[in-house]
C-alpha cells in the first residue's frame, strides 16, 4: 500500500503540471509582447511567483512526509536547488530555471509519462524557454542580432543541435550562459535519444533470434516426428510372413504290380 508521500505525489502530479504550463504562458507574454499593459505584466509576474511557490510547498510537503528527511534531500538535491534559486535573486531567469527543474523532476516521477513523451517535451520546453530567455537578454543589447523571436528560435534550433552556424549568436554574458545551457541540455537529450534507439533495435533483434530459434526448435521437432511415424507406418504395412506348418506323416500305400 503506497504512503502518504506517494499518494500526496499522485494527487498533486496533474495539478502542478497544469500549474507549469500556465507558468510558460505567464513568462511569454511580456517578452512576446513587451507593449502590452502594465497590469498584464503585474499579473504575468504574480502567476510566475504563485506556480514557483505551488511548487516549492510541494518540496517542504514531500520533505515532511519523508520517512527519512535527510536522506530525502541528499537524493533530491536539485530539486532543494530549485527551490531555494530564486530566493538568492528574484531574476526571472532564475524563476524558469526553478520551475524547469522542478516540473522535469515531477515528470520524471510519472509513471504514465514513458521516455519517448519525457524527451519530447523536454526538447519543447527546452526549445520554446530558450529561445524566449535569450530574446529577453539579447533583444536590448547594443551588439546584439537576436532581435526577433524568430531569430530566438533559430537560434534555439542551431544551438541544441550543436550545429551553430553563427549568424545568430548572444553576445551578452547571461547569453552566453543560455547558450552553454542549451548546448549541453542538446547534447544530453540527444544521447538519450540515440540510447533509446539502439535499445529498441537491440530488444527487436533478440525478440527476432528468439523467434528463430523457437521456429527451429518447432522444425527439428517436427522433423523427428516425421521421422518416427514414416518408420510406424513402414513397419505397419510390411507383408507378413506366413509361418511354416510341420507335414504331417499319412497312411503308407502298397505299390502296385
Amino acid at each position: 500500500m503506497p504512503g502518504m508521500k506517494e499518494r500526496w505525489e499522485k494527487h498533486t502530479q496533474t495539478p502542478l503540471l497544469a500549474l507549469a504550463v500556465a507558468f510558460g504562458v505567464a513568462y511569454a507574454i511580456p517578452i512576446v509582447a513587451p507593449d502590452a499593459d502594465r497590469w498584464v505584466h503585474e499579473l504575468c509576474l504574480a502567476v510566475e511567483w504563485v506556480v514557483w511557490g505551488a511548487f516549492a510547498v510541494d518540496y517542504v510537503v514531500r520533505l515532511a512526509l519523508a520517512p527519512a528527511r535527510w536522506t530525502f534531500v541528499r537524493r533530491h538535491p536539485l530539486d532543494l536547488l530549485a527551490v531555494l534559486l530564486p530566493l538568492v535573486q528574484p531574476l526571472r531567469l532564475l524563476r524558469l530555471v526553478s520551475t524547469l527543474l522542478l516540473v522535469g523532476r515531477r515528470s520524471r516521477m510519472a509513471p504514465q509519462i514513458t521516455l519517448t513523451t519525457y524527451v519530447a517535451g523536454a526538447v519543447v520546453g527546452l526549445l520554446m524557454f530558450g529561445s524566449l530567455a535569450v530574446l529577453h537578454v539579447e533583444r536590448s543589447a547594443p551588439d546584439g542580432n537576436i532581435k526577433t523571436l524568430g531569430d530566438a528560435v533559430w537560434w534555439s534550433f542551431t544551438t541544441m543541435t550543436t550545429v551553430g552556424y553563427g549568424d545568430h549568436a548572444p553576445t551578452t554574458g547571461l547569453g552566453r550562459v543560455l547558450a552553454v545551457g542549451l548546448m549541453l541540455s542538446g547534447i544530453a537529450l540527444l544521447g538519450v535519444v540515440t540510447a533509446n534507439i539502439a535499445a529498441w533495435f537491440i530488444s527487436r533483434f533478440e525478440r527476432d533470434d528468439a523467434a528463430d530459434r523457437r521456429q527451429t526448435e518447432l522444425l527439428e521437432t517436427l522433423t523427428r516426428e516425421v521421422r518416427e511415424l514414416r518408420a510406424e507406418v513402414a513397419r505397419l504395412s510390411a507383408p507378413a510372413v506366413p509361418a511354416a506348418v510341420p507335414e504331417q506323416a499319412g497312411p503308407a500305400t502298397a505299390p502296385r504290380s
